[in-house]
């Protein structure tokens, strides 16, 4: 379906039909993706109040056939939040749609807007004796709306599962202006399809996820926070293994990190405390929670000290305090900012089946090996299976020297990722840069299923268009 550009006539439309200062010209911050591999054209960014405003402007671009590209924190790694090419587009900014509508401690649930900022829900439940545990290393500018409509991850996906796990209901817009209401809450509800789970993932391409209600925890009152050192990633997946034989479940995180990017953090961000003189080859950071009468650092302990007599380890620090924590953990969450600073070829968030993944990694480095002399950073979240597989240039170059070979390189792992039954999309989603990988990857009774959901919800095309599926 033929979309139209958003012009000046559209412009006043939209003025028109909401409140003053609803319209603005988009600053270059609305135009750009935090890698720049994405540069959308000049138009209007559109920051509704409320649901209702939000459902105006969907009626008036589905009337006039304009495309709407919804925007949270901007933090997306894939493109879905910029229109690079095609008929110019509506940005439609969540920002002020932030409020924490409700907190219920007594069924564990928050209901907020979309745009509020993953931190501030964080603060609230953490206000009300509860926890929000999706943690992302973003979490201090994305919003819940683009966190649900990518499904994102992180680092507790191992025991508290995806953003798609936490989430009890969705409020959104959909193409034709109507609302769908789902925020009761209600861990049960067998009446018919399940919209939530639709809307999560989809990036926008479906409806506008205007409102959630999210699923609350205890809130963890002894931590047990480990840096080990391990021989190999097959070694982490053994230790992985016994501490959860030996926790009960209480391993809420489980990080696989590289020597490589300890030397990059070493180079970049000296200011970060590595907790080895000597980083090892291979590591892990490993969390586990629980509440007061349940030990966890004593059992912690203990189960380290096995891990060790079964030769697991090669050795490990258990955080003494809370700093130590915190400094255990900034490790980990700037590994992807000294990545930026060095400036990576081709960056890969990719899933593979947890146990391959010991004999994926040297056969990704064998593949690229064809291609020249690369360095690769491998982290992630072992648990799930979900790697970051970062190619940068070697020491001395710089990546723009190596554009010309990006797209093979990006071939070249998704090829391996697919062939070892994996995802060449684990937690950041599709949006515009892996269109062209989910029609090559994707089962193709999927794909017929998406496009035709696509073509029901959204006949006219203007939800997100381009982002997910390609526009035909």
């Amino acid at each position: 379906m033929t979309l139209n550009s958003l012009d000046d006539v559209f412009a006043s439309l939209l003025t028109d039909a909401l409140p003053d200062g609803s319209v603005f010209p988009a600053t270059p911050d609305f135009l750009e993706e935090p890698r720049g591999r994405f540069k959308g054209a000049a138009t209007v960014v559109v920051k509704p109040r409320n649901t209702d405003e939000v459902a105006r402007i969907v009626r008036l671009c589905g009337q006039h056939r304009v495309g709407i590209v919804p925007y949270g924190g901007g933090t997306g790694l894939v493109g879905g939040q910029i229109l690079s090419e095609g008929p110019v587009a509506l940005i439609l900014s969540l920002e002020r749609m932030n409020a924490i509508r409700e907190v219920r401690s007594d069924d564990n649930v928050l209901i907020c807007e979309a745009g509020a900022i993953l931190s501030d829900v964080q603060d609230a439940a953490s206000d009300a004796d509860r926890m929000f545990p999706l943690s992302l290393a973003s979490e201090a500018s994305c919003r819940i709306g683009g966190n649900l409509a990518t499904n994102a991850g992180g680092v507790q996906v191992l025991r508290y599962g995806n953003s798609r796990d936490l989430c009890l209901g969705i409020e959104a817009v959909m193409a034709d202006g109507s609302v769908l209401h789902g925020l009761s809450g209600l861990r049960k509800d067998n009446t018919g399809y399940d919209l939530r789970h639709l809307l999560i993932g989809s990036e926008g391409t479906l409806g506008i996820i205007t409102a959630a209600a999210l699923k609350l925890f205890p809130k963890p009152r002894a931590y047990a926070t480990v840096f080990a050192a391990v021989e190999n990633p097959a070694q982490a997946i053994r230790l992985l293994g016994h501490l959860q034989d030996h926790m009960d479940g209480a391993i809420s995180a489980f990080e696989l990190m590289h020597r490589q990017g300890m030397d990059f953090l070493a180079e970049k961000m000296p200011q970060v405390r590595l907790p080895f003189a000597e980083m090892p080859e291979w590591s892990v950071l490993c969390e586990a929670t629980g509440g007061t009468d349940s030990d966890v650092p004593n059992r912690m302990m203990i189960a380290l000290e096995s891990a060790v007599d079964q030769e697991l380890i090669q050795d490990a620090v258990l955080a003494q305090s809370d700093g130590q924590r915190d400094e255990f953990w900034a490790v980990r969450e700037n590994i992807p900012e000294a990545n930026r600073r060095i400036g990576s070829v081709s960056s890969h968030d990719i899933s593979v089946p947890v146990p391959t993944i010991p004999s994926f990694i040297p056969d990704g480095i064998a593949a690229l090996a064809k291609l020249g002399d690369f360095r690769v950073n491998c982290f992630g979240h072992l648990g799930d299976g979900n790697l970051h597989y970062n190619v940068f240039p070697p020491d001395g170059h710089d990546a723009g020297e190596y554009v010309a070979l990006r797209g093979r390189i990006k071939e070249t792992i998704h090829d391996l990722v697919h062939s070892y039954g994996g995802s060449v999309s684990a937690e950041h989603g599709i949006g515009r840069l892996k269109t062209a990988d989910l029609e090559k990857y994707g089962d193709p009774a999927k794909l017929a299923a998406m496009r035709a959901i696509k073509a029901a919800l959204d006949p006219a095309g203007i939800m997100n268009p381009g982002a997910v599926l390609k526009r035909v």
